[in-house]
């Protein structure tokens, strides 16, 4: 499959979403501004080593997404992602994990971080979460999600929401196990279609927008699938 195939849609904007990238590493630092750059639809305007000289640059100018590392000496990634929403909540934040880095995808979850990418994530995967988390989605890495949701918000308690159908239970019981949706109509014996429909009622049921606080939604509520 080709990188054109796996990207979202062109579409027509007035302006490029205007991106800033942190990372204390200068190799990647420039790996991931090289990645941003190329796509038309957005337009790298400051890439930064220290999250303070971030947060500067980010009030004294309109940027749409931000993309930062989580270790950085000094003001780390997840204090900047903090301030961030503080001072400019209309400002998107994706935060670049590591696979064995729990803590901080649980605490940035709780910051209201925008997404969640790993260090080893292919550049057309963050060019997508970038453009994901403009559009109000939740980017997560799919190992990423699959180990926090296994490690962390897996649902433990037998219950069903009301309102909940019981086709749409054992697609909730799946996607709670990290399935993808072709994973959930395999193990199902149903169509993807027929999962996705499902997956956009459970969303409109829970007042929410990606798969992810979908199931923090359920977890939190206490309707959790057995």
């Amino acid at each position: 499959m080709s990188s054109s195939d796996m990207l979202p849609a062109e579409t027509t904007h007035t302006s490029p979403i205007r991106v800033a990238v942190v990372d204390d590493d200068a190799y990647v630092l420039r790996a991931l501004q090289a990645y941003l750059d190329k796509p038309p639809r957005l337009q790298v305007l400051g890439a930064f080593r220290s999250a303070a000289d971030a947060l500067e640059f980010v009030r004294g100018t309109d940027i749409d997404v931000v993309l930062t590392d989580v270790a950085m000496p000094g003001m780390d990634g997840l204090e900047l992602l903090s301030r961030l929403k503080q001072e400019s909540p209309e400002t998107a934040v994706v935060v670049l994990t590591g696979l064995d880095d729990d803590t901080s995808m649980l605490d940035a979850l709780r910051r209201h971080a925008n997404g969640f990418l790993l260090k080893s994530a292919e550049p057309d995967d963050v060019v997508r979460a970038v453009l994901a988390a403009y559009d109000g989605g939740t980017p997560l890495s799919p190992d990423a999600a699959s180990k926090l949701v296994t490690n962390h918000l897996r649902p433990v308690m037998p219950d069903r929401a009301p309102g909940v159908t019981e086709a749409e239970h054992d697609v909730l019981v799946l996607l709670c196990d990290g399935m993808s949706n072709a994973e959930i109509a395999e193990q199902l014996s149903i169509a993807e279609s027929t999962v996705k429909r499902h997956v956009s009622s459970l969303m409109r049921k829970y007042g929410v927008n990606s798969r992810l606080r979908l199931v923090v939604a359920v977890n939190k509520a206490g309707h959790l699938p057995s």
